[in-house]
């Protein structure tokens, strides 16, 4: 392992001189992204002895920090000064009075949100969107959800109100992003791979549970996918988000637009009331998943004797919530986020995601 001084040492003056922002993003890749220098070090973690990692993760952690710091403060300095240069071609009346600005930060959901489009985006997944308000059909139908299941009763999801004579199809407040898989491959086709952040809606509310929150799903058909191929890419995640290596367990379920599906379990161990990924001997369940249904492939134009694939699904919200220990997922959406410090939230100056991505 290199040492800690010679990286910080050796990025601190590559970043000192840095020219402009694509040399800037280039050092910030090399550093700290996923398969940077640093990253790679962070995730040697969980190949460590407690003892050992009890002393090198703080360190590896600061230096993270330290590093992200430099790479905004240049950034600043490089906006400051390509600002100072404008500024002496154009004209500016210095005695206006100054205007005050609001300082904000990113809202720990949407920064999650960006976190894990950004790691799957690396693993070659595109970003997908689809309607909020989504017809019955694509919300259920089309998924292999029979109308006798309790998912389509009016206690478990918003229905749209319709007027008399409104001869449309019943509408809902998309339960889950599962339809924008549907729209994808009816519009795309296969081969695909996807996934679908989003804001969804269920008829719900107490400490683990509101009535909108987040959900990322995951797609991905061909003619050879297994569930080998998403037990690497779940873990590829895992080990990307939480900074260090995490093991995972399938456990057989049933889900009706998977066959087989499996809950995923992640290793884990309880200190202090807290959940600590990556090791220990406890599992956690965080998502759903399993091989398309051959109906749902049907449903999206997909001939299911050609064609194979994986989907998976979790809460935005619920891995948020582990990662920084948050215990009550309502304080996401009604309480001054200042109470986030508290659990060792720091917001990030530049977002993972620049510019967008689609298909």
């Amino acid at each position: 392992m290199p040492k800690m001084d010679d990286l910080r040492d050796k990025y601190i003056d590559l970043i000192s001189a840095a020219g402009d922002e694509a040399a800037l993003e280039e050092l910030r890749v090399q550093a700290v992204g996923k398969k940077g220098e640093i990253s790679l070090q962070m995730r040697s973690l969980g190949k460590m002895s407690p003892e050992e990692r009890q002393v090198m993760g703080p360190k590896l952690n600061a230096l993270k920090d330290e590093i992200n710091a430099a790479l905004a403060a240049k950034k600043a300095a490089l906006a400051d000064a390509a600002l100072n240069e404008r500024l002496k071609a154009e004209w500016l009346d210095v005695t206006l009075p100054g205007r005050t600005r609001r300082q904000g930060t990113i809202h720990p959901v949407s920064q999650v949100w960006e976190e894990c489009t950004a790691i799957f985006a690396d693993m070659g997944f595109a970003v997908a969107e689809g309607p909020q308000v989504e017809e019955d059909w694509y919300n259920f139908d089309a998924l292999n959800i029979p109308g006798h299941h309790p998912a389509r009763a009016e206690m478990d999801t918003f229905y749209m109100h319709r007027a008399e004579g409104d001869e449309r199809p019943p509408h809902v407040l998309r339960t889950h992003t599962s339809p924008v898989q549907i729209r994808s491959l009816q519009a795309h086709g296969a081969p695909i791979r996807i996934v679908a952040p989003g804001r969804v809606y269920r008829a719900d509310y107490d400490q683990t549970h509101t009535p909108m929150f987040h959900q990322i799903e995951g797609l991905a058909i061909d003619k050879d996918i297994s569930m080998a191929n998403l037990k690497w890419v779940l873990e590829e995640f895992f080990s990307a988000y939480f900074g260090t290596s995490v093991k995972t367990r399938f456990r057989a379920s049933h889900f009706p637009f998977t066959e087989p599906s499996a809950e995923v379990d992640i290793q884990c161990q309880w200190k202090d009331g807290s959940v600590v990924v990556g090791e220990g001997d406890d599992w956690l369940e965080v998502l759903g998943s399993g091989m398309v249904h051959p109906k749902v492939l049907e449903a999206g134009g997909i001939d299911p004797n050609e064609w194979q694939g994986f989907a998976f699904g979790m809460g935005i919200d619920r891995i948020a919530m582990l990662k920084y220990g948050i215990p009550d997922l309502r304080a996401f959406f009604d309480s001054d986020l200042r109470w986030l410090r508290n659990y060792g939230f720091a917001s990030l100056d530049v977002p993972t995601i620049r510019g967008g991505l689609s298909r």
